[in-house]
């Protein structure tokens, strides 16, 4: 790992260099490339520097600890140096941990109602707001592209692109089975009721991750549906592609045009097929571990909203930190629980690499 980092640290001297250089400035592709470059590397040549640092502070303790007046403060160096050191080449590990190439993509999320019927659709609504609450926190814009309402104003599904700077790194630890104890608002006995919600995250994908080969799509256009009332379009621009080797199915009804439906269930068609591509990729690697904190699949239940106990427990974290208060995560404070989902994902990946 050492001749890794002083690499590292190499090529950080050399970008420093290089884009001080007329020949780079000049050009501004080459210049923001190099730039880039070097904004990656950054942490890890400043973490390699400050470990070199506090390595050399510690052996230099270690020469006094004969010495009967210094030896006193050596031991203390000593400690606090190797505390330290200790700090840094953990986070060190993590910065050399492999980046997940999407995590600065948009996200395509859908959320469906599971087992629990109206209550399930209103829990999936619940969800929903949940999400959008949270997008308006970090700044992030939401574009509609599919909904299935209910009459009680719940979604028997709804479809979704969240836009902003790191969608993906955050929201890619939503997916999967989201279970809810309540007592519904149509139950008159006042029973606590278990219902469960699908949420399926997608990261969107461009033409340069995916090539869609048109002449295996059928398109076809029917009018949009609804709860009823103004929400439901006199006109046929509602869109439902189909890829025909996989037989995947993407439905677009948001926008009146039948154009600006067309593009965003092809955007969404072709994110779901490079995912399942990516999917395919992930399996085939050796090694893989189911206990990965990661993406969750949508059959596998992660949390549960507990209204009784006014808690929300994730079930991939253990402990104390599996807790969140229920009314602050359902108004979009969600930043507390995907942080620790983080933390844990980050754990994993070092233990897995350590037993490497």
């Amino acid at each position: 790992m050492l001749n890794k980092l002083r690499e590292i640290d190499d090529r950080f001297t050399e970008l420093e260099s290089l884009l001080q250089s007329p020949e780079v400035y000049s050009d501004p592709e080459r210049y923001a490339k190099l730039a880039r470059e070097q904004k990656e590397l950054r942490p890890i040549s400043e973490a390699y520097r400050r470990a070199v640092s506090l390595q050399n502070e510690l052996d230099s303790a270690k020469e006094l600890l004969s010495d009967p007046e210094l030896g006193e403060m050596a031991r203390s160096i000593i400690a606090e140096s190797k505390a330290k050191l200790e700090e840094t080449e953990t986070e060190i590990k993590l910065l050399l941990l492999p980046k997940d190439p999407n995590d600065s993509k948009n996200v395509i999320m859908e959320i469906r109602q599971g087992i629990g019927g109206e209550e399930a659709a209103l829990f999936a609504a619940d969800i929903y707001r949940m999400y959008s609450m949270y997008c308006d926190q970090r700044g992030w814009s939401i574009e509609l592209v599919n909904e299935n309402p209910t009459e009680l104003g719940g979604f028997k599904e709804i479809s979704f692109i969240i836009k902003g700077e790191g969608a993906w790194s955050r929201l890619k630890y939503e997916a999967g089975g989201h279970c809810v104890k309540r007592v519904p608002v149509t139950e008159s006995n006042g029973r606590i009721q278990t219902s469960t919600a699908t949420v399926a995250v997608l990261p969107e994908a461009e033409e340069v991750d995916f090539h869609l080969d048109l002449d295996e799509v059928q398109i076809d256009t029917f009018r949009s549906s609804g709860a009823g009332g103004q929400k439901v379009n006199k006109t046929s621009s509602a869109i439902r592609v189909t890829h025909i080797p996989t037989g995947t199915v993407v439905e677009c009804q948001d926008e009146r045009s039948q154009y600006r439906n067309k593009d965003k269930a092809l955007d969404i068609l072709r994110s779901k097929l490079y995912e399942a591509e990516l999917e395919k990729r992930r399996s085939a690697v050796a090694g893989e571990r189911k206990s990965q904190v990661g993406t969750g699949e949508r059959s596998e239940k992660i949390r549960t909203y507990f209204y009784q106990r006014d808690s929300v427990v994730d079930r991939r974290l253990s402990g104390d930190d599996k807790s969140f208060p229920l009314r602050k995560v359902l108004d979009g404070g969600l930043d507390e629980l995907i942080d620790a989902l983080i933390t844990a994902d980050r754990a994993e990946k070092l233990r897995s690499g350590n037993e490497d």
